[in-house]
């Protein structure tokens, strides 16, 4: 086990091979342990995993000045980005091995503005993971205010991964 890190190149991405013979849940432990790189959307946008078991997956951010839109609040794509990865996230920790997902929608809320460079988690958990769809909802709450500053609702559509 190493720590977290993120891919620099695709060639440091899971491959398709890697990622059909692990549950969801087990690929999620995987890049929280740093077994295998964490996406570059991350890093980017400054917010990793940090914990993941059976239908829940939670995002640990900090919004930074490249987050900021142009009237000096963090960018409604940052809260968007940070719930559409818990939530579905959540959605994968349900997959079996060979199986795949991706998001066919989501919604967000945004209840007030988080402050820049103030820390947030993002938890998401499902309500409903079968056999073509998952939803989940999720939330952002403050790490040292708990005040909850957005929440958000997805669909998954759910699929069996390509044969190899």
């Amino acid at each position: 086990m190493t720590a977290h890190h993120y891919a620099t190149s695709v060639d440091q991405l899971a491959s398709m091979d890697t990622i059909l013979t692990m549950s969801g849940l087990e690929f999620m432990h995987a890049i929280i342990n740093g077994d295998i790189a964490g996406p570059p959307i991350g890093q980017t946008l400054g917010f990793r995993p940090i914990a993941a078991a059976e239908g829940t997956m939670t995002f640990e951010g900090t919004p930074d000045f490249h987050t900021m839109n142009p009237i000096g609040t963090v960018h409604g794509g940052w809260y968007g980005t940070i719930l559409d990865s818990c939530m579905a996230c959540a959605v994968q920790t349900m997959l079996k091995p060979g199986q795949i997902y991706t998001t066919l929608e989501y919604k967000i809320n945004i209840l007030r503005p988080i402050p820049v460079g103030m820390t947030v988690h993002a938890v998401g958990k499902v309500q409903h993971a079968g056999r073509s769809t998952g939803i989940s909802n999720g939330a952002v709450r403050g790490v040292d205010d708990g005040k909850l500053y957005a929440t958000g609702s997805t669909t998954c559509i759910i699929m069996n991964g390509p044969k190899r």
